[in-house]
């Protein structure tokens, strides 16, 4: 007779070790912003590109993601999830905080790529866990918290960094050895999943004629499109939104703090939005519209506005969909991969959606340079937004039929 085993379920330990995980690559981005200016003014003196390389360092471990993402996945397949989260988990600390003893701007980048090696195994692990330990109804309530969460734990760092750049220069990469007491919880928490074939074994089905099939390259195409196409919108008015309250006349960065700390409070609509349409039974198509159709239609009311109080409406809308993005993207590509791909199918995602990235600010100065205003550039990106999102819906409920036909 077959021992039959029960396989162990994830519950609130490993779901708050997952949203502090994921954390970590944003904290990678996020409190670097308060240190610009202060490590341009040190390098300054002695590297007269300091100005070029500060800015590029702070985004060089996106570029890395990018680049190691897809290969990450394969390892996460190969060798399971949990060695790989440790590793890179612990590696992301010490690299982390390795600046904070260098005196050299070219030493400081290049430890900055390597940091994206490991945020690339961790971006890639922590989303095919999510997969792996839940199904979709607490997948998707796992995925609004983190939402929520991120932006919060952001505000903090945030602080936290201000007040370490004011007491020096790198004091900022201290913020990194925070990576080892999520280590240690992951060390007491996180387990390997069991695999479709272990379950069915254990519950004693039979496995014949049950196959995981081929790689599903038309599959992938399509996560790592939307995915790609998504993130360079999403990225357009982090990175450029600055420079449309310019053209409206408002380019004191303190004024700009006050007047947008409302709306950006609307990214936590967007993470509560997801949820809600989840629960209400609607699915991937309504979703994704959604979500491209609030970010497509703030960016091109942003684009429209002839003053501040349009630009804050647009933010609005912006946000909320920027709200949505993330869990959106990262649940539809959870729900369809087959679950003996998922580490190499989250690698796609993770590697597409941190190119988009890299790609955005280059993308929308290409439309720029045409439209000749950031603001032309915003309403181009937002109604192309629109637009997609229409079509991926429709797009999305043909492939339906098909399936049920």
């Amino acid at each position: 007779m077959t021992e039959v085993t029960t396989p162990r379920k994830a519950g609130i330990p490993q779901g708050l070790t997952v949203i502090l995980t994921a954390f970590l690559p944003i904290l990678a981005i996020v409190s670097m912003f308060p240190a610009v200016g202060a490590m341009i003014g040190h390098f300054a003196p002695s590297d007269p590109n300091a100005a070029t390389k500060v800015p590029s360092m702070v985004t060089a471990p996106g570029l890395a993601i990018a680049v190691i993402a897809l290969f990450a996945g394969v390892l996460v397949d190969k060798f399971g999830r949990r060695k790989l989260l440790l590793v890179s988990t612990f590696s992301y600390g010490f690299i982390g905080v390795i600046p904070f003893f260098l005196e050299n701007l070219d030493a400081i980048y290049a430890s900055r790529l390597l940091l994206g090696v490991s945020e690339a195994a961790i971006l890639t692990t922590i989303n095919t866990l999510i997969a792996d330990y839940w199904g979709e109804k607490d997948r998707r309530t796992w995925l609004t918290l983190q939402g929520m969460v991120g932006p919060f734990l952001s505000s903090v760092m945030i602080f936290f960094a201000g007040t370490l750049t004011a007491w020096r220069w790198n004091g900022i990469f201290l913020l990194y050895l925070m990576a080892l007491p999520i280590f240690f919880a992951m060390l007491k928490c996180m387990f390997e999943p069991e695999s479709d074939a272990t379950v069915r074994r254990n519950l004693g089905m039979d496995e014949e004629g049950v196959s995981t099939g081929g790689f599903p390259w038309l599959l992938m195409l399509g996560i790592g499109g939307l995915t790609l196409f998504t993130s360079l919108i999403y990225y357009v008015f982090i990175v450029n939104g600055s420079l449309v309250w310019q053209e409206l006349g408002i380019a004191d960065p303190e004024s700009i703090g006050r007047i947008t700390a409302l709306p950006s409070l609307f990214i936590l609509a967007g993470a509560a939005l997801f949820w809600l349409m989840g629960r209400k039974g609607l699915g991937a198509r309504w979703q994704v519209a959604a979500m491209l159709g609030f970010l497509g239609t703030g960016l091109a009311l942003m684009g429209l506005t002839p003053n501040w109080q349009g630009m804050i409406a647009g933010m609005v809308l912006q946000q909320t969909g920027a709200g949505m993005a993330v869990p959106v993207l990262v649940a539809w590509a959870q729900n369809t991969l087959p679950a003996a791909h998922r580490g190499r199918g989250m690698g796609v995602w993770t590697a597409t959606f941190f190119f988009g990235q890299f790609a955005s600010p280059w993308v929308l100065s290409a439309i720029r340079s045409e439209s000749g205003t950031n603001q032309g550039a915003f309403l181009v990106v937002g109604v192309a937004a629109v637009i997609g999102g229409v079509l991926i819906a429709l797009f999305m409920r043909s492939r339906a039929a098909i399936k049920e036909a």
